[in-house]
């Protein structure tokens, strides 16, 4: 068992928790710092402009505790933001990839999540209360630990205890191919981070705000502290407003118009805020008519942000910057980013490679010298150092005002109804493709097939099981079961059926006397009734039925299927236009789909119960155009 004091809590609702550990032989504390060096020398041009929404991508060594041998990770709080999650499993496959001594587990507060964005094409066996620590990266490819035949054993009777980390990496190790996971789970998971890098750019938007001059320096050095302005807005209190009654660091007085790059998350939380200065501020806004009315609200805020930032900093040593950027460790990651043409060519001392050498800075300081410095600058804290040490020009500001690039369009906030039923049906076509989808769209036989399919799989305590194929599972008839089952409700106590249901009980060999007047030679005459005469019994049983539910009006609610030939029926005054008219079979097929649209109608094109069974099984319902045609003219 693990020790208690090495047992880590889950991570908490919006983190993520990552760690890459050494395959058995390739592992040891310097090994590890040695790996972890080389991973942000490659990952820096990736990640020194990467704006977090609450905490970086960050690793330093872990020693080993208990059953959890040493390696490096981290965790890191993603808020709102869930894309930055997914932006750090492309991380965590990328450098799987680039390290192949490197084994990495990925996980958050609901465990496995990498499963759950597969979950419709995991393996029965494969459940939350097994999973743990069967799920990592290798050589940039999932893979997923079966279970032995000895715990498929124990899982069946009770829990075993899971699988440790240890003894995992030795299987994986052994046997890497045997254990890569199934072509559509890797795919569901592959797809979800598809895009990166590129992706990052398509996150971002970018805005005109009307800020202070100095927030406009801070941030053409540190652009991510954007995230924190954000956040400290976001989540301000009566409190954090006190300060923002003066203005001591950003006074409103010097405010200039700038180009301001957020995530759409961020823009989203800051634009979608409703808020009115204090007008002991100096902040005021122009009227919702003019122009330029957004970009001096979003300045607004993102200045409260910052004052509010500034006002819960700590004293800083002004020494601290340079102390950190000194040292064999700075030199040798300066001259990696250099090998790699991180400075894309730019003259040392230029504009753009002091904006780039400012970048990578940052980086340097909160990931990779984070084991070295014992120190960690507050979001304020690094906003007045900024300001105590960077000297910028307001009228080189306000001629930059003149020439800003076009903003981009916000339209993406607003979702129409239509917009988002195509969303969610394109993401359930993506997650269960059809080889013929098109055709499955309009093809009313495969509504049936698909719901019939639904009706006959066998569901568990866990909930029902939808079938994606309506050939996926034969169904069977076991005779011999059947007729046992049969024996035991009618065949041994003729008490057991109600005498109220005959109509004539000459008809079946069952007999309503008592029990005790009931000899033992009749007992066993009873008892020898084949399974033949049974079945035979229960049909007479059900035509009786049929030819009492004849003189009612139930059966003209059913569709019934049509007859090509009448036929002289015997031994009864009835022509055979009439009885066909009562005992005609109804037509399953074609009732089932004329409810199914008379139900879908009835939704109006939102939401429904028709809708979401039928879509969860991959079949689509055209458009109602036509609600008097929809159930009868298609039904035809």
């Amino acid at each position: 068992m693990e020790p208690e004091s090495c047992r880590r809590a889950a991570p908490a609702e919006d983190a993520v928790r990552y760690r890459l550990f050494a395959l058995p032989g390739a592992g040891g504390r310097e090994r590890l710092r040695r790996c972890n060096d080389g991973i942000a020398e490659r990952l820096a041009p990736l990640l020194a402009a990467y704006i977090w929404q609450r905490q970086p991508f960050r690793l330093r060594y872990v020693p080993p505790c208990g059953d959890t041998p040493e390696h490096i990770g981290g965790t890191t709080l993603f808020g709102d933001n869930v894309e930055d999650e997914w932006f750090i499993v492309y991380l965590v496959r990328e450098i799987s990839r680039a390290f192949p001594e490197l084994v990495a587990r990925i996980d958050d507060s609901d465990g496995e999540f990498l499963l759950i964005e597969a979950a419709d094409f995991l393996p029965e066996w494969l459940s939350p209360e097994n999973s743990e620590n069967r799920v990592f990266f290798y050589k940039g490819e999932l893979h997923i630990i079966p279970l032995s035949e000895t715990e498929e054993q124990q899982w069946e009777e009770l829990p075993a205890e899971s699988l440790t980390i240890s003894k995992a990496l030795a299987l994986l190790s052994a046997h890497s191919e045997e254990f890569l996971a199934a072509e559509p789970i890797r795919r569901a998971v592959y797809k979800r981070i598809s895009g990166y890098p590129e992706k990052i750019q398509a996150s971002y938007h970018r805005a005109h705000c009307y800020l202070p001059a100095g927030i406009v320096a801070v941030l053409k050095q540190r652009p991510s502290l954007v995230a924190a302005a954000v956040q400290a807005f976001y989540l301000r209190d009566p409190t954090d407003l006190r300060a923002c009654r003066s203005f001591r660091t950003f006074p409103p007085e010097e405010r200039v118009m700038t180009m301001v790059t957020f995530t759409k998350c961020l823009y989203a939380q800051l634009v979608q805020q409703k808020f009115a200065p204090d007008r002991r501020s100096g902040y005021t806004l122009p009227p919702p008519s003019h122009p330029q009315y957004k970009a001096h609200e979003l300045g607004m805020k993102l200045a409260h942000g910052f004052e509010i930032l500034c006002s819960k900093c700590t004293e800083v040593s002004p020494d601290l910057k340079r102390n950190v950027f000194r040292g064999p460790l700075w030199e040798r990651y300066l001259g990696s980013l250099k090998e790699k043409e991180y400075f894309k060519g730019e003259m040392e001392g230029s504009a753009k490679y002091l904006e780039l050498l400012h970048l990578t800075e940052h980086y340097f300081q909160h990931s990779v010298n984070k084991l070295e410095s014992p120190i960690e600058m507050s979001p304020g804290d690094e906003i007045l150092t900024l300001l105590r040490t960077t000297t910028f020009d307001v009228k080189e500001f306000e001629r930059e005002a003149t020439c800003l690039p076009p903003e981009d369009d916000d339209s993406w906030l607003e979702i129409s109804p239509d917009a988002l039923d195509q969303m969610l049906k394109e993401a359930t076509v993506e997650s269960h493709p059809s080889s013929n989808e098109e055709e499955q769209k309009y093809d009313l036989e495969a509504v049936a097939e698909s719901m019939k399919a639904f009706v006959s799989k066998v569901s568990t305590h866990k909930g029902a099981e939808v079938p994606w194929s309506s050939d996926e599972t034969n169904v069977t008839f076991d005779v011999d079961s059947f007729t046992k089952a049969l024996d035991r409700i009618l065949g041994a106590d003729s008490e057991e059926l109600d005498s109220d249901d005959l109509d004539e009980e000459e008809e079946f060999d069952f007999s309503d006397e008592d029990e005790d007047d009931l000899d033992a030679e009749n007992r066993r005459e009873d008892d020898e009734v084949s399974a033949h005469e049974l079945i035979g019994s229960l049909k007479s049983y059900m035509d009786e039925m049929d030819r009492e539910l004849a003189q009612t009006n139930v059966g003209k609610s059913f569709t019934t299927q049509k007859k090509g030939v009448t036929t002289t029926l015997q031994n009864t005054g009835l022509d055979s236009e009439e009885e066909d008219a009562q005992l005609t079979p109804v037509d399953v097929d074609m009732n089932l789909v004329t409810n199914l649209l008379e139900s879908y109608s009835a939704q109006a094109g939102l939401a429904g119960h028709t809708s979401n069974i039928l879509q969860s099984m991959g079949v689509y319902l055209p458009e109602n155009t036509d609600r008097a045609s929809s159930g009868e003219g298609a039904a035809e």
